[in-house]
């Protein structure tokens, strides 16, 4: 970090986290994994931030969870890692999580795992499952998902973070919106915008693990620079390369993601 010139991480628990377990182990260890980044937070306050976890497979003890984190350890949002046994957020079951957050002002970070069961079976004999494309298909999906849902119309303040220059949702924003008018009266869920408008006032995407300058630009073209926000993917991804790109951009220093505190989501 001090040779980088990064001042603070935002450390997390990332895919699967414990979202592959028994609901009682889940919860479990959610809040003991809450308790440790607590301590680590409190012991370096200037150079870490956190993101609790939770487990969506306990609604109930996962609202209980949120409300500890920030009330009583002070972590500063929820990371939530995709699907959850092949079940999506978009699933009303799943909405008190959403009511939480919302009445916490904070925001969920929807990390990347490997494609559900029930979509994973043609990505496997290229081994296209992980972070060369699985990742992304699986979570821009699931996010895709929560808009159809009508769940921004519900909880019009929630804040959703997506990784990995917003895991290519950008790019097909206007023909989500096109597809969306024409397939409207298809549908069960009638919503009150555009697609890609709740995409501009409810998500916020990171740089981490996509250093391309034309990528970038084009984001904070389509989306503006209050909806866009550097990070790495420490460990997954490089910090030197993460630095070195940001730095070298050509951007006004009033567009660019690392404008003020230069904040790396890990």
């Amino acid at each position: 970090m001090d040779r980088n010139g990064i001042d603070m991480q935002l450390l997390s628990l990332t895919s699967p986290g414990v979202q592959m377990l028994a609901p009682p182990d889940a919860v479990a260890m959610a809040a003991q994994a809450n308790d440790v980044l607590r301590d680590i937070v409190g012991r370096h306050p200037t150079r870490f931030a956190g993101l609790a976890t939770i487990a969506p497979q306990d609604v109930p003890a996962s609202v209980k969870e949120m409300e500890r984190a920030r009330r009583s350890l002070g972590l500063n949002g929820f990371i939530i890692n995709s699907h959850t046994n092949g079940e999506y957020l978009d699933d009303q079951k799943f909405w008190p999580l959403f009511e939480a957050a919302e009445a916490l002002d904070s925001a969920i970070y929807l990390h990347p795992r490997a494609p559900s069961p029930a979509m994973a079976e043609p990505y496997r004999p290229h081994r296209l499952e992980a972070a060369i494309w699985g990742y992304q298909a699986e979570t821009g999906l699931h996010a895709l998902r929560m808009i159809m849902s009508g769940l921004f119309d519900r909880f019009p303040r929630l804040q959703i973070v997506l990784g990995h220059g917003g895991e290519g949702l950008p790019y097909w924003l206007s023909r989500i919106d096109r597809r969306h008018v024409a397939r409207q009266a298809m549908v069960p869920t009638r919503l009150a915008r555009l697609p890609s408008e709740y995409f501009k006032s409810n998500f916020t995407i990171t740089t981490s693990g996509l250093f391309s300058p034309e990528v970038l630009k084009y984001c904070l073209t389509v989306l503006g620079p209050e909806r866009v926000m550097f990070a790495i993917d420490y460990p997954y991804e490089e910090m030197d390369e993460a630095a070195r790109f940001i730095e070298e951009m050509d951007i006004g220093e009033r567009e660019s993601p690392a404008a003020s505190a230069r904040i790396a989501a890990t």
